[in-house]
């Protein structure tokens, strides 16, 4: 039996657990039938996700980041370190209305890049310090627990795993952001018609949810370690 009350073979906070999977599961069946749906509908104007980028790119006096193939499927993204946008199998060659939609989305976080956009500063800025937070926080914290419960570690480990939080936090402007500026530019440039501007949005909301569940997960997972670890010691 520990000091925080819970008996050996018994978790509460599981429910923290549970409430986690469920989140991320309809998360990612919502985004994965909705670009099915999308992806098997072509677009008016016959563009492909790569010319699509380009052209918007340009449309946007951005002439300065490539537009390059990648493996998989929707590992699309931006890399502002090396001004690139790289778009997956899905995307790449593909004339969906999917496919234009999450291409314009790239487009829109290069578009934040050559703005200074300040929240894709700050998530770029922490990237860093979240990523060897990842890394350590978890040994820190099983190592807490092995030297009977040692609070300083524990509490160490908890601070480096809040960093995983805020990047998450961080994220969430940044993307609804992104999505934004390529629904604008798509619409107002006729890339897609009013129709197909609605088919797109609704790829990029649930899209969108991914982000939302990662940062609900992260939130309830900080708050199951500070039910079970912040203050506590073992008896």
């Amino acid at each position: 039996m520990y000091g925080y009350g819970y008996g050996m073979y018994f978790d509460p906070t599981y429910i923290l657990v549970i409430i986690r999977a469920v989140i991320c599961m309809l998360a990612s069946a919502k985004v994965n039938s909705t670009y099915k749906r999308y992806a098997q509908i072509r677009s008016m104007s016959g563009m492909t996700g790569r010319e699509a980028a380009e052209k918007i790119l340009h449309i946007s006096g951005i002439y300065d980041v490539s537009v390059e193939h990648i493996g998989g499927n929707l590992t699309d993204h931006y890399d502002p370190s090396q001004k690139v946008l790289r778009l997956s199998d899905a995307t790449y060659n593909s004339t969906s209305v999917a496919a234009i939609g999450v291409a314009a989305h790239e487009c829109g976080h290069a578009i934040q890049h050559q703005q200074d956009y300040t929240p894709l500063n700050v998530r770029t800025a922490i990237v860093p310090a979240a990523n060897i937070g990842a890394k350590i926080c978890w040994p820190m914290i099983i190592a807490g627990v092995i030297f009977g419960y040692f609070q300083p570690l524990l509490t160490l480990g908890i601070l480096c795993f809040s960093l995983s939080v805020l990047f998450q936090l961080v994220t969430l402007p940044v993307e609804f952001n992104a999505s934004s500026r390529a629904l604008r530019i798509l619409e107002d440039n006729r890339l897609l018609d009013h129709e197909e501007t609605k088919q797109a949005r609704q790829v990029l909301s649930a899209a969108a949810l991914t982000y939302v569940a990662a940062a609900a997960s992260s939130i309830l997972q900080l708050l199951r370690l500070l039910i079970l670890f912040s203050g506590r010691d073992r008896d």
